[in-house]
């Protein structure tokens, strides 16, 4: 028995995005550039999908800047704002970003730019007093994860962002974990620049967007020939776009059943963990991804045992037939804590046990169960000395 937890690491791409993108690859592939027939039978598709898209955060179409994929999207809006400046300006961004957001950041640190790490409570939450009493008057934009992908939590972001509006100063939300799993609406919600990701619901890898609010000023990070009204140049891989646009359209539907079903077997899969004393829930149980669960591993006060790694229990539940992930990295041979456990108050060596379960389409409750019973068992195994859970 097999069962896939990963999804938010990657989705498998639905059949119906890979028929989309078969129609691409052999009717279609023109050059979207092209004048002639072949050219606009390929932009067709590209428009199409552009709003599909679009209609997935009900924005309209001429918004949607494709990229290829999460990490660039959130990247051309730190980077295509900072770019608008000739001297350094001051940029917020909470503590429990995404690399693709914390790493930018720390770049423009090293250009001169003030960087402002917004502090969260236990849970992984930023309270938005502490946004307020960041703000200088030369912040030029604010940047904060919409849903955290290690720990679940949901920020916020409609507080934040009347914050960051009320001040004039730019908001960027990277939701590439929220879309497509919770509805949004960027012409409620006070957001001005947006990122999501293709395969984070069942769309192909290697195909995202940027959701810029008109008028909104971007500099772009790839000059050439214009493509994507100028902010993105090179030519549009529209197989994957087409797979993309399919994948946004199919969500919006399933996201009034599917979403439920998930916070209900989400929920199950932590009620059947809750009698296991050393797994410490992350995150957010109110304020949290549907899909998503997640734990630290801390043992019991007095244990002699060696510690357990979130990598070790990731390696076990594989050998188990189980998929999971761990949030801990792997850097030159040695073991670094979360950075977002790290950020939340738990120490070095509780940080280095955070696991992350991510249900999905095709996960059911006999999964659950089962992955329950699993990973009990394994820690009964690797820590004999420790207080026997039930299972």
């Amino acid at each position: 028995m097999q069962i896939y937890l990963d999804y938010s690491a990657t989705t498998p791409t639905r059949r119906e995005a890979i028929a989309a993108m078969q129609a691409v690859l052999t009717q279609q592939w023109g050059n979207s550039s092209s004048l002639h027939e072949w050219g606009q039978r390929a932009a067709t598709v590209l428009e199409r999908s552009r709003s599909q898209v679009a209609h997935l955060i009900n924005a309209p179409p001429e918004s949607i800047i494709f990229t290829s994929g999460g990490t660039e999207a959130d990247n051309m809006a730190i980077m295509g704002v900072a770019r608008c400046y000739s001297t350094p300006q001051h940029l917020i961004i909470s503590s429990v970003e995404h690399s693709a957001i914390a790493e930018p950041a720390n770049l423009l640190e090293q250009w001169g730019w003030e960087v402002t790490r917004l502090p969260v409570d236990s849970l992984g939450r930023v309270h938005p007093l502490d946004l307020q009493a960041a703000i200088q008057p030369n912040t030029v934009l604010v940047s904060v994860i919409y849903g955290q992908s290690e720990i679940g939590t949901l920020q916020p972001i409609e507080a934040l962002g009347k914050i960051a509006r009320s001040q004039g100063i730019l908001f960027h939300v990277d939701a590439v974990q929220v879309a497509g799993r919770i509805p949004i609406n960027v012409e409620t919600l006070p957001i001005d620049l947006l990122s999501l990701s293709s395969h984070k619901f069942y769309g192909p890898q290697g195909c995202g967007a940027l959701y810029a609010k008109p008028g909104v000023e971007l500099q772009p990070l790839l000059t050439g020939g214009g493509q994507e009204m100028k902010f993105r140049s090179g030519t549009q891989a529209i197989p994957v776009i087409a797979g993309f646009g399919m994948a946004a359209e199919l969500a919006i539907k399933d996201m009034v059943t599917e979403t439920p079903r998930l916070i209900q077997l989400r929920d199950r899969l932590f009620d059947g963990l809750a009698d296991v004393p050393e797994l410490i829930p992350t995150g957010d149980r109110i304020h949290r991804l549907p899909h998503h669960v997640s734990f630290c591993f801390q043992p019991q006060t007095g244990e002699s045992s060696s510690p357990i790694t979130g990598k070790t229990l990731v390696r076990q539940m594989n050998l188990a037939g189980i998929g999971i992930s761990a949030g801990s990295a792997c850097h030159s041979g040695k073991l670094s804590p979360s950075p977002i456990l790290l950020a939340m108050g738990y120490d070095e060596k509780t940080a280095l046990g955070g696991i992350r379960l991510t249900l999905g389409r095709d996960t059911d409750q006999v999964d659950i169960d089962w992955t329950a019973f699993v990973l009990k068992q394994i820690l009964q195994r690797l820590q004999p000395l420790s207080v026997v859970v039930s299972v």
